[in-house]
């Protein structure tokens, strides 16, 4: 199916804010329009990601309507004073989450068979925190309610949960990089302060979940960030919200930036099923 793309700045709560709009050929009837925020560790990542672009792409042609944010990056872990210059420049919480409200609010007027807000890794938290914020928790300034979330091997919580089973299972791959020591540090660059990790806005996981909307969570099997996956998922079944979650065997974090891959297709196919049944007038569960 062919997909238009444009480029648009919509106004920010700092300046303008960077969105691309994937509009199909044809909208799946009753199709809610998904906002998709990538990941990189809260600071990295741009439009042009593959797990930006490759899964909007992918999934508006499956008639999905997507929309994706180019929100503000945090500083680099350990190295605050290396911040982008300019009016972007790098900045920490809670920039990055009002500046996806903006987004929320923006694509939400337009949107007449809702919103579903997703996101993969880090952008997979700033999804939930913003569902969270749109459900009324913490106050959400009116917002509409998203009808879904789709979050893809996502982290939520501050502190990354020590399993070493699955700790174990990321040997050869990522195991520096995504030693849960090494997310930490992350977190802390992205929230500085305790009061600001202890913000569900910041990390929604570990907070009070009853307002979630209905749920997909798609993790990877060798993936340190799992265990923040299974405890979040826990804590919405918890809540009473309605929660589908798959773990794609043999996969490994950031599946969604190989395009093409068994993993990565994979994923977008559950998306997609998923996204079918649930738009505004899908079944509460």
């Amino acid at each position: 199916m062919t997909v238009s793309l444009a480029d648009d700045l919509i106004a920010g709560p700092s300046g303008p804010v960077p969105l691309r709009r994937y509009e199909p050929a044809a909208v799946r009837p009753g199709s809610p329009t998904l906002l998709w925020l990538h990941g990189g560790g809260f600071f990295r990542g741009d439009l042009d990601l593959p797990e930006s672009d490759a899964v909007a792409r992918a999934l508006a042609a499956r008639g999905v309507p997507v929309v994706t944010v180019d929100y503000r990056l945090s500083p680099l872990p350990g190295m605050p004073w290396a911040a982008r210059r300019g009016p972007r420049a790098r900045t920490p919480f809670p920039l990055a989450h009002r500046e996806v409200l903006a987004a929320y609010r923006a694509v939400s007027e337009a949107a007449s068979d809702g919103v579903v807000l997703g996101g993969a890794s880090a952008g997979a938290c700033l999804a939930a925190a913003a569902a969270l914020a749109a459900s009324g928790t913490p106050a959400s300034d009116d917002l509409p309610a998203p009808v879904g979330a789709f979050l893809a091997y996502g982290f939520f919580h501050s502190r990354t949960p020590r399993v070493p089973a699955i700790t174990r299972t990321v040997r050869g791959h990522r195991r520096l990089t995504h030693a849960p020591w090494a997310l930490d540090t992350a977190n802390r660059a992205h929230a500085r302060t305790g009061d600001a990790r202890a913000d569900p806005r910041a990390f929604p996981g570990g907070h009070p979940l009853d307002a979630f909307p209905r749920t997909l969570l798609v993790d990877a099997e060798h993936d340190t960030m799992r265990a923040s996956g299974e405890r979040f998922a826990a804590e919405l079944t918890a809540a009473g919200v309605q929660v589908e979650r798959h773990v794609l065997a043999g996969s490994r974090h950031a599946f969604l930036n190989r395009p093409g891959t068994p993993d990565s297709t994979h994923a977008i196919d559950l998306a997609s099923e998923w996204l079918a049944t649930h738009g505004p007038d899908a079944p509460s569960p």
